[in-house]
């Protein structure tokens, strides 16, 4: 089969390619513009283009597959509409990749791809040889967001936005977290966590959903939906080697899905303490200047961040922590704007980048960036600066500003980890 990926460079749709071109199909695709995934695809044989124009799709293709990115007008679909090719979103496509087998999945508004990577450590180790696709690079899967694996057995990463799970059978669902995200695509809390009802209820009837009983926003999606499930908190926090309670809580879930699946605690405890984390979840880049600690971090949720930075101060009391946010749309940093003001306590100085529009062609009302960086100073209780652009974030950061044994965390799901890559691999700039 001849598969055509537009959006090819997106982190779900990669690891579809990826597995298509695994199992034997020709695969190519585009997107917009250079990135570390599409060097990974490359390196594996799969061709990839900045063109998308149209021209590149060959009309002999016998499916074009597209991500969330590319809309109904895009001279992409429109081309595939014009030569009659059979067409699927990125859900639609892994749902019908992953039909026949067991799938295990993933689902949250937090927490989805570290709970996954965890998973696959559990089940990789324990012989049942997994077929994976998370939403992150994994050093167990050697920098890869992907696995082929020989079992019946499909972990994968299961998206909330615009209801795109639904395309999905699962047998088990790990439940991480359901207080709310997306309200570009959902009308409200309600509405949010009615979808996730929905998804529960595509579970067959010996299906099962693992999650938190102690959380109300998990309590509710799982007695509305009155299927059967597992209560993650009967089982103790484990031990980890990263930081965090919210990274234990996700490791609940899967110690609950070892119990399902009947592999001995003690085997899963040991899985648990040997994951070592992923992409742009809490990851060290490296070092600037001579001991300033840089992480890169896809937080983007006021919980997420709270959470994450928690864990931060943490293991590391005796550094100063200085955050660089990238607010991720204007519609989320709007619509959660009371949850964000303090969501930074952890902090000792926060500079706010500007919004990443990710959604520029359906976004209406835009963040008011000095408003904002005034209201979180005053509930969070620590100096804020709005820095502008990532280059003149990064002009500022190089001005002197940082101190011997600071940890400087980038955080956001745009292009500031492009910042954390810079601040690592020139930190020349500063020496003479």
């Amino acid at each position: 089969m001849k598969i055509y990926c537009a959006g090819i460079g997106g982190i779900g749709l990669s690891a579809y390619a990826s597995l298509q071109h695994a199992r034997g199909n020709e695969v190519m695709g585009s997107d917009r513009c250079e990135s570390v995934l599409l060097h990974s695809l490359r390196s594996h044989g799969i061709p990839v283009t900045l063109d998308q124009s149209g021209r590149g799709i060959p009309s002999e293709i016998d499916l074009f597959v597209y991500s969330e990115a590319i809309p109904i007008d895009a001279p992409e679909r429109v081309r595939a509409r014009a030569i009659g090719v059979r067409q699927m979103n990125y859900f639609e496509a892994l749902g019908d990749l992953s039909r026949d087998a067991r799938v295990i999945a993933v689902c949250g508004t937090h927490g989805k791809s570290s709970t996954t990577g965890m998973a696959a450590q559990l089940l990789m180790e324990c012989g049942k040889d997994p077929t994976v696709v998370v939403g992150t690079k994994l050093p167990l899967l050697g920098g890869l967001n992907y696995r082929q694996g020989k079992s019946n057995i499909f972990l994968l990463e299961a998206c909330e936005y615009r209801r795109n799970f639904l395309r999905l059978s699962p047998d088990i669902i790990l439940m991480t977290t359901v207080d709310g995200d997306h309200f570009d695509a959902f009308e409200s809390l309600e509405d949010y966590q009615r979808a996730y009802s929905e998804f529960l209820q595509k579970l067959p009837k010996n299906g099962v959903v693992i999650t938190h009983g102690s959380d109300p926003d998990c309590a509710r999606v799982v007695h509305a939906w009155g299927g059967r499930w597992m209560d993650a908190d009967i089982f103790p926090l484990p031990a980890l080697s990263i930081p965090g309670r919210h990274m234990q809580e996700n490791a609940r879930l899967v110690l609950g899905l070892a119990d399902i699946l009947h592999i001995p605690r003690e085997h899963a405890l040991q899985a648990l303490l040997r994951y070592t984390g992923g992409w742009r979840r809490m990851e060290v880049k490296g070092v600037f200047g001579d001991d300033i600690l840089v992480i890169d971090d896809y937080g983007h949720h006021p919980r997420e961040i709270r959470s994450t930075l928690e864990a931060l101060r943490g293991a590391n009391p005796l550094r100063r922590l200085i955050c660089v946010f990238q607010p991720h749309t204007h519609d989320r940093s709007i619509k959660l704007y009371a949850d964000f003001l303090s969501a930074f306590s952890h902090v000792d100085s926060l500079i706010l980048a500007d919004v990443y529009d990710a959604r520029s062609d359906i976004e209406r009302d835009m963040l008011d960036m000095y408003r904002f960086t005034e209201d979180i100073g005053r509930e969070s209780k620590v100096p804020v600066r709005y820095g502008g652009s990532l280059a003149q974030v990064e002009q500022y950061l190089r001005s002197g500003v940082l101190s011997s044994g600071d940890l400087l965390v980038c955080m956001g799901a745009g292009d500031i980890t492009d910042l954390a890559e810079r601040m690592v691999a020139n930190d020349h700039l500063l020496r003479p």
